[in-house]
């Protein structure tokens, strides 16, 4: 069985946008070489990639054009290049096609299809938006948080879940700091039996 993990960059706060529509690329991100090729071997280990369809789309906006670009740096074409080949599902009600080694779950029992997925897959999938994960949560789904943490407190913006106010038993797996003061933390879910 797979485990679903949700990887998100926060700030302090645990906000990962400022603003709407920065999906992640606000100027508070310290993302630097070290990282993103941290990040890179991250992604090339998972089994597939789950998205919910506003992550899929900025996701599919930038990277598919990415590994042709000669005016990016490699670890960034790199990325473009994993990013492609890695299975991926879309999570959507309104999308009825995608490329890129894409398929598309959707529906009202989307949840359901994400659990069958997960009993099928061996490995990591990460999951990827918060709408998504806050829904995967409430399901019992998720199993650990990947927090890419940046020195930085927003004070507004979208947390990392949406509208959910249950506390959270989070167990410590492992944790790491980069030269630019990230920090990445992984905790695992702990479920109610545990």
């Amino acid at each position: 069985m797979g485990q679903f993990v949700y990887a998100m960059n926060v700030s302090l706060d645990l906000r990962i946008e400022q603003v709407p529509g920065d999906n992640g690329a606000g100027e508070w991100l310290r993302i630097d070489e070290e990282l993103h090729r941290d990040a890179n071997a991250r992604t090339r280990d998972l089994a597939m990639i789950v998205h919910g369809r506003v992550m899929y789309e900025v996701m599919e906006e930038y990277w598919p054009r990415a590994p042709g670009d000669a005016s990016l740096p490699g670890f960034m074409r790199e990325y473009g290049e994993i990013w492609l080949a890695k299975p991926k599902v879309l999570v959507s009600r309104t999308r009825q096609s995608a490329d890129y080694n894409t398929r598309i779950i959707g529906g009202d029992d989307a949840i359901e299809q994400l659990a069958v997925l997960r009993a099928e897959t061996e490995g990591t999938i990460a999951v990827g938006g918060a709408a998504l994960a806050t829904q995967l949560l409430r399901a019992g789904l998720l199993d650990e948080l990947q927090l890419t943490t940046h020195p930085s407190i927003l004070g507004f913006g979208r947390p990392l879940f949406d509208d959910y106010d249950l506390p959270i038993d989070l167990e410590l797996l492992d944790q790491q700091t980069f030269k630019s003061g990230v920090t990445l933390h992984r905790y695992e879910i702990r479920k109610e039996a545990d």
